[in-house]
């Protein structure tokens, strides 16, 4: 079995745990200095993970911003940017999305049943993986370590981050808790229901808190074994 990517979830949230309010507008949760902060995390990863909703709705480029943090990894022989990947069941991504005209190289997971039509849609743009009947995030890590990815970042969304904590397949969580309070049923949230490893019972394992500006850093070990 190749060896799995160290996988680390980010997201920066309100107090009462959204990712995001609920009008058209992107609700920017997160101040310059955290910013900064994640875009030397991108620097620092093989791969960026995001979710075909996160897509729709943000229309990220998922880029390494900061011209030295590019330069660095370009000295160390690396892409200037982290290989982009997401994962869409249904296939029903747009090619006008920012995230195919970006960066060095583009990855997709979907299904048998969608693959032919993402590949249609996206010929050119990026690479189109089938995983089976299912997109399974197991056989996604699994390819990711045969494609030379030892760090990935996944930034979303909700839906996302969700299944691979209720998989317990996050080695790391990194939280920027923004000093909001969102309050709108309809606003996506950092984590949907489901049954966590564990359940209710179990403490994650805090490895730091310190704040960045007027955000406040919060970084988690899911499992036990995390190094």
């Amino acid at each position: 079995m190749p060896n799995r990517p160290y996988v680390l979830l980010s997201a920066a949230m309100s107090i009462d745990g959204y990712l995001d309010d609920a009008s058209p507008e992107r609700l920017l949760l997160s101040n310059a200095a955290d910013f900064d902060r994640v875009d030397e995390l991108r620097a620092d990863c093989d791969a960026i993970l995001v979710g075909s909703t996160t897509l729709r709705r943000d229309n990220p480029r998922l880029l390494v911003n900061h011209p030295d943090r590019q330069a660095a990894r370009v000295a160390a022989g690396r892409p200037a940017h982290p290989l982009k990947v997401t994962l869409s069941a249904r296939g029903d991504l747009a090619p006008e999305l920012r995230f195919w005209h970006t960066g060095e190289a583009r990855l997709v997971y979907t299904t048998d049943q969608a693959a032919e039509r993402l590949r249609d849609t996206l010929e050119g743009l990026a690479e189109v993986a089938a995983l089976g009947p299912v997109v399974d995030l197991g056989a996604l890590l699994e390819d990711l370590g045969r494609r030379g990815v030892a760090r990935l970042l996944v930034e979303g969304g909700g839906s996302v981050h969700t299944q691979f904590l209720a998989e317990g397949l996050a080695d790391e969580l990194q939280l920027a808790v923004a000093p909001l309070l969102v309050g709108q049923a309809a606003a996506p949230r950092f984590v949907n229901p489901a049954e966590f490893p564990g359940g209710s019972t179990r403490r994650l394992r805090l490895l730091a808190a310190h704040p960045v500006g007027d955000v406040v850093l919060l970084r988690y070990a899911p499992k036990e074994s995390t190094p």
